[in-house]
């Protein structure tokens, strides 16, 4: 079937990079770009004239919430409430269980990849929280995942989660790993199986991929085993790392070296390695303050940061910085890693905060952003197919409205967008070219039924965290209002 879209602003593809086309028209055929230019007089079967609309190549988030809850809590953390809400020691040896049934996490996996497609994005890499498990992420839910995420029709990077520890408070309040190797093991062996049944699929919207927890709950035998099984296997590999000066205490006390260089000994410099954050390296003002070859490291081996401005700014820390790891040859990705998955918001947020880390109002302009979002993405993933409207490109593509007054006066069409909009200005994405959101809307979801379900859950969850902290402090406590209720002694 052949479709034609046109649009007021295209971001087009010619000559390597993106090109802005006014009053353009984009034909696809099956799941291929066909046409991209003006004046198309092919036959069409279908066609939608989007008006006052900015069409770009599909967002791509390589640390994409797949949950509910990610930083809606702990990124409000008040004093005293222990590191980060970590399961207490205690927990972690005598009670921890699921907090949800197979069925509640599929409802939560819906609505986070409903949240997804309502915000542009058309190519994902899940992120979820483990601290509602028993442990990590079970082959059998991330089956089921893929079998939503094929339903709704975004393309997804798959695999579950897995790790050999978990990050606890200690008893005397530290926080510390507490380790169970056994199951760290047959997490890997579920991530491999999943390989198998995603290439058993046999459909392009499903890839299997090997997705680690953080490096400082892996075992260095787990890490080795890892890359072995990625070169094996010429599979992608996303490990978060790199992305905090505890966690960069707790390798060298683990391991007696930096995050870096564990990477280098267990090989997981040899993969195809995305490492989600990248923020503590040698340049970081907490560590030396300047460049001392870990970013020629990092852009030798081929390694991707996935860069989450929007994350990384709630729990007060920056990238140092963008220039920087562009001009020395890494590859910049994006990701949102927490709700909402806004990757608009996120790279207006990027552009803002470089000019502070660089003291220069040109340290990353917009369209670097963008290029991250899409091109970077692409290449992150091995797909020149994909981050590009372009014939031969795969139909990936998302609208966004531009025709409301309170985005203001518009200059460049993309660069007003980045700073005045967000992506809930989205209004129709297509992947592999079938429709995924329709004006606004997700086909056969109940979206007013799906929140209710998840806030329900939400609620639980949020529950949940009495019975893992180390004083068992109630949600009260744990999670104080901003405003004491009306009526409230003393309001």
């Amino acid at each position: 079937m052949r479709t034609r879209w046109r649009a007021t602003h295209v971001l087009a593809h010619r000559d390597g990079g993106h090109a802005l086309l006014r009053d353009g028209e984009i034909v696809w055929d099956a799941d291929t770009i066909v046409y991209v230019g003006t004046g198309y007089d092919g036959p069409v079967d279908a066609e939608l004239d989007l008006g006052e609309a900015l069409v770009m190549p599909g967002l791509i988030d390589l640390d994409a919430l797949t949950d509910i809850d990610h930083l809606v809590l702990d990124s409000w953390v008040p004093p005293g409430t222990g590191p980060g809400l970590l399961w207490s020691r205690e927990y972690f040896i005598d009670r921890r269980h699921d907090v949800l049934t197979a069925q509640e996490r599929a409802t939560v996996r819906t609505y986070a990849l409903v949240q997804l497609a309502l915000h542009g994005i058309t190519t994902y890499m899940p992120i979820a929280s483990e601290v509602h498990s028993a442990w990590a992420e079970p082959y059998e839910e991330l089956v089921t995942m893929a079998r939503i995420s094929r339903r709704i029709g975004l393309r997804g990077y798959l695999g579950p989660a897995y790790r050999s520890g978990v990050n606890v408070t200690m008893p005397d309040g530290s926080r510390g790993v507490a380790f169970d190797e056994d199951r760290g093991r047959a997490g890997l062996r579920d991530a491999v199986r999943f390989l198998d049944h995603a290439a058993g699929l046999d459909d392009p919207l499903v890839n299997g991929v090997l997705l680690p927890c953080r490096i400082e709950t892996l075992t260095e035998e787990l890490l080795r085993e890892t890359a072995a099984v990625a070169r094996r296997r010429d599979t992608l590999v996303r490990l978060h790392c790199l992305q905090g000066l505890h966690e960069r205490e707790l390798v060298r006390q683990l391991h007696g070296t930096t995050p870096l260089r564990l990477l280098e000994r267990t090989g997981l410099l040899d993969t195809r390695l995305l490492v989600p954050h990248g923020i503590v390296i040698d340049r970081h003002p907490a560590v030396h303050g300047e460049d001392r070859g870990d970013l020629a490291t990092l852009a030798a081996a081929g390694v991707s940061v996935v860069h989450c401005p929007q994350t990384s700014l709630r729990y007060g820390q920056m990238l140092h910085s963008f220039e920087a790891y562009r001009r020395a040859g890494v590859n910049l990705c994006l990701g949102t890693d927490s709700f909402p998955p806004d990757l608009i918001r996120g790279m207006d947020l990027g552009v803002h905060l470089a000019k502070l880390v660089d003291g220069r109002p040109d340290a990353a302009p917009a369209e670097h952003y963008v290029e991250a979002a899409t091109l970077g993405g692409a290449r992150a993933l091995g797909r020149a197919d994909l981050g590009r409207l372009e014939p031969g490109a795969q139909a990936d593509l998302v609208a966004f409205r531009l025709d409301d007054i309170r985005d203001g006066v518009q200059d460049d069409p993309v660069r007003t967008f980045l700073l005045n909009g967000t992506a809930r200005q989205a209004t129709h994405s297509v992947v592999a070219g079938r429709p995924v959101m329709t004006d606004g809307r997700i086909p056969g979801i109940d979206t007013a039924g799906l929140r209710r379900r998840a806030q329900s859950l939400f609620e639980r969850m949020r529950a949940a965290y009495s019975e893992r902290d180390a004083l068992r402090r109630g949600t009260q406590e744990l999670f104080p209002p901003t405003f004491p209720p009306f009526g409230a002694a003393g309001a």
